[in-house]
């Protein structure tokens, strides 16, 4: 890490937190990571969801909250693999602290000192989920440290995050390259998203807050379209984007995005690896860059000694069931098409939700289909299952 870069950030920062009476670590740097996914109903604001399918997409050695995937639990946002990284020019010990006032905390890794609330066989799941808390009170950076990282055979998400110049780290015996955490939420998201007739499209932000970049993506088969939109203030009524894109193109500048945002490049890099499978696949979404006081509000991040230099990049995701997705579907009802039925995973709940099964008499294969696909998350959600 550039030692001038810390010494500009510390000449930036170092004043302002001596003067609050906060200790600092002028050799450390923080930079995290996120994604807030959520789903828009009929009338464009967030709705309560839970995924038709559920595989995991885990290693084993994750720590969950509960013996019950919470995962699969309705909630408004799902908060998927934040992952908080370390660069530190001399050997270092800090105490992590995150707050969820609006979830909970649901996976975590490595082991944590405690997690709130604590979930008990008698607990309840809280439809008004609140008060989510996880703290690493001894978290052992070591810049020389040959790090010994946990494996799996099996195929996960996960380890693309890895891929970074971080200080490996190490709590108790369990090592590893960053402060992994999952979550599930009821906090309100800034964007909504609906369509309101002759093929025109409306995005508004409600947050009060600016947008520093919202990007409105399609894609049909091989086709993929997308429009950028910069400095994004109140509401915007525009077409569908015309499917003329390249995912190389996208992704590229999606990954500049994310640089200009705060992260170093190599993050940029392993945080599109980690995500590219779901975020470009069929259908229609919204992303954008979540401004960081919404960050701040909804997870509060305290690290002491504190970092001279604390970067949150997070990109939100707002799902649509646009005008394809719902003469696809309906027409997978009707013909029993269980290939296209299964392609929109676990999106597929919320968009029949909006759809109304009244109106759409399902073929016997695709209720067949649906049935053992309820019964399954159904099960699932007692039993923690991961990538072996």
């Amino acid at each position: 890490m550039s030692k001038l870069r810390i010494a500009a950030a510390l000449l930036l920062v170092t004043p302002v937190l001596i003067g609050q009476g906060v200790r600092v670590n002028s050799s450390l740097i923080a930079h995290e990571w996120g994604t807030f996914t959520s789903v828009a109903g009929a009338d464009g604001s967030a709705v309560q969801w839970a995924p038709l399918s559920g595989a995991p997409d885990l290693p084993c050695f994750v720590d969950h909250l509960s013996p019950r995937r919470l995962k699969l639990a309705p909630g408004l946002v799902r908060m998927e693999t934040p992952v908080v990284y370390f660069y530190a020019s001399r050997p270092a010990t800090v105490s992590v602290h995150v707050k969820f006032p609006e979830g909970w905390v649901t996976e975590w890794y490595p082991q944590a000192t405690r997690v709130k609330p604590e979930f008990r066989k008698e607990t309840r799941m809280d439809p008004d989920m609140a008060k989510g808390q996880i703290d690493w009170d001894s978290v052992q950076l070591s810049p020389d440290l040959n790090a010994d990282l946990p494996s799996n055979e099996g195929g996960s998400r996960y380890f693309a995050a890895r891929n970074t110049d971080s200080t490996p780290l190490q709590i108790g015996n369990e090592q590893e390259k960053f402060l992994f955490y999952r979550g599930l939420g009821n906090f309100p998201v800034p964007v909504e998203a609906k369509f309101i007739g002759d093929g025109q499209f409306e995005i508004q932000n409600v947050g009060g807050v600016i947008i520093p970049l919202a990007i409105v993506f399609e894609r049909q088969g091989d086709r993929i379209g997308y429009r950028f939109i910069h400095n994004f203030q109140s509401s915007l009524k525009l077409g569908s984007p015309e499917l003329t894109g390249t995912p190389d193109d996208l992704q590229q500048r999606i990954r500049q995005s994310l640089i200009d945002s705060g992260l170093y490049e190599k993050e940029a890099a392993a945080m599109i690896e980690t995500w590219k499978d779901s975020w470009f696949e069929d259908g229609m979404r919204v992303f954008y860059i979540v401004p960081r006081s919404m960050v701040d509000a909804v997870l509060p991040l305290r690290i002491d000694p504190a970092p001279v230099m604390i970067s949150r990049v997070f990109v939100g995701r707002v799902e649509v069931l646009s005008p394809a997705v719902r003469m696809s579907i309906e027409n997978a009802l009707g013909t029993g098409d269980i290939e296209t039925l299964a392609k929109f995973g676990r999106f597929l709940s919320p968009f029949l939700s909006q759809l109304g099964l009244d109106a759409v008499q399902p073929s016997s294969a695709a209720a067949e289909y649906l049935e053992r696909a309820y019964t399954k998350v159904a099960h699932d959600f007692y039993s923690v299952s991961c990538v072996p």
